[in-house]
């Protein structure tokens, strides 16, 4: 469920940090960089575990920080497939039950995925399991906030960084004071992760 992630990053330090320790300085710097960030392909980032080397800092013309490559692990949320994992139900919907880890709450459990025969009831927002015994068919509800155990069949990254203009406008030339190049970094993001 949770893995270290050796990862390279060159780090900015301001000028009123420095009169910090460089490791300190750093390191507050890569947790508020990555701290409850989804990385691409990697996870969802928890926290710094240890930095495991510092190259050599340089200051730039115009720039008065610092920048320092630094070579670092990281520990990340990132279950594998077949996982079984416990949860919370969030809610349901007719897209299926959500389900919160408390720290994480992007999972969604699909209709086609929940113990068959499953069927939603709209009177009480729920969904509901009938289960068949000797005795005949009880239903047993899937209520807010009960503990359930999953099992990871599925991880979805979706980049939602924004998208350039068409390739069409692309074409035409840019007008006096507008920009043709990016004006953001790349953001990223997950969306229904896991389905049970």
């Amino acid at each position: 469920m949770f893995v270290l992630v050796e990862m390279v990053d060159t780090v900015r330090i301001p000028p009123w940090n420095f009169h910090r320790q460089l490791n300190e300085a750093v390191s507050e710097e890569l947790n508020k960089k990555l701290a409850n960030k989804v990385v691409y392909n990697v996870g969802l980032c928890i926290c710094l575990y240890d930095i495991t080397k510092l190259e050599d800092s340089y200051i730039f013309p115009g720039d008065g920080a610092s920048h320092t490559k630094v070579h670092f692990r990281y520990v990340v949320f990132h279950p594998f497939l077949d996982e079984i994992l416990i949860g919370k139900i969030k809610y349901c919907s007719q897209e299926g039950v959500y389900v919160t880890m408390g720290f994480f709450d992007d999972i969604l459990i699909p209709p086609e995925s929940l113990q068959q025969p499953a069927k939603f009831d709209e009177a009480e927002q729920v969904w509901l399991w009938e289960y068949e015994t000797d005795e005949g068919a009880h239903d047993l509800y899937m209520d807010q906030g009960e503990e359930i155990r999953f099992r990871v069949t599925d991880e979805v990254f979706v980049d939602t960084s924004p998208t350039g203009p068409a390739a069409a406008a692309s074409d035409t030339a840019a007008q006096p004071g507008q920009s043709t190049g990016t004006i953001c970094e790349p953001g990223l993001g997950l969306l229904s992760w896991w389905n049970s």
